[in-house]
């Protein structure tokens, strides 16, 4: 009995500290992903006339607001694509969206609903508390964005645009927008951003190491060349000669001849 006992007691801490790293990796691939920067895409949930204008087109920031990159143009953008990720919001335990809002320098500001409008648009912290920060989430599976834990995104045919709303009141923006304006359900994945050509780091010239080498080389020379009728030593001065080496070396004058001795 005993030894039952203590091997229930073992297979219960073995597999309660199993089931705790796995938790523990699975908060870490959450909040991995929640962290890495995504575009949003559309998806149309029904078809019709405008549907082939919106499906599988970017969400882009312009002005203040969300709008659907409908450019047909290839040489001309229309606003900044969205590149966002989730973020704890301030005084909240809620997370809230962030998103770039230009390249250089990538500065980032706040996605909010209207509270008025129920526009989805972009701005600093101090924009976004006076309306509808939070709170933003995905989809489990899919991963499309979700706000109030719901999907209720609109595309708003405004002129030759259109902008993205939340249906708050779920009527289709019914006391929102004209009567007769174009009105369609979307949905809005999120999608892994498009990974560029890493640009390759050029070595750092350093002038004054270069400039040092090429002095200390230049000294080297002139001291193997003899210049300021330094002697050397060595194989250039085999037989005990009194030659100078260098450039401007001069030979030694010549010592008159001895005369053999005559018996």
């Amino acid at each position: 009995m005993s030894n039952e006992l203590s091997f229930l007691i073992a297979f219960a801490a073995v597999f309660g500290a199993s089931e705790a790293i796995k938790q523990i990796q699975s908060d870490a691939r959450r909040k991995e992903h929640r962290s890495r920067k995504n575009n949003l895409v559309v998806r149309c949930l029904k078809s019709c006339e405008y549907s082939a204008i919106l499906e599988g087109r970017r969400v882009v920031l312009s002005g203040d607001k969300l709008y659907i990159d409908t450019g047909t143009h290839h040489e001309q953008e229309f606003g900044h694509p969205f590149a966002g990720y989730y973020l704890p919001y301030p005084e909240s335990n809620a997370s809230g969206l962030v998103s770039t809002i230009c390249d250089e320098p990538p500065v980032m500001n706040w996605i909010y609903v209207d509270r008025w409008s129920y526009e989805l648009k972009f701005g600093n912290r101090a924009w976004a508390d006076d309306n509808w920060p939070v709170p933003w989430d995905c989809s489990r599976q899919d991963r499309r964005l979700t706000f109030g834990g719901w999907e209720g995104f609109l595309a708003v045919k405004e002129g030759n645009f259109w902008a993205v709303y939340f249906d708050i009141d779920e009527n289709h923006l019914k006391d929102k927008v004209p009567e007769g304006t174009p009105v369609l359900e979307i949905e809005l994945r999120r999608v892994e951003m498009r990974i560029p050509k890493p640009q390759v780091q050029q070595p750092q010239v350093d002038e004054d190491k270069d400039k040092k080498t090429a002095e200390e080389g230049t000294a080297d020379a002139n001291g193997v060349n003899g210049v300021n009728g330094a002697e050397q030593s060595g194989p250039d001065k085999a037989n005990g000669s009194k030659c100078q080496n260098g450039a401007y070396a001069t030979p030694p004058p010549e010592e008159p001849l001895e005369s053999p001795p005559v018996d």
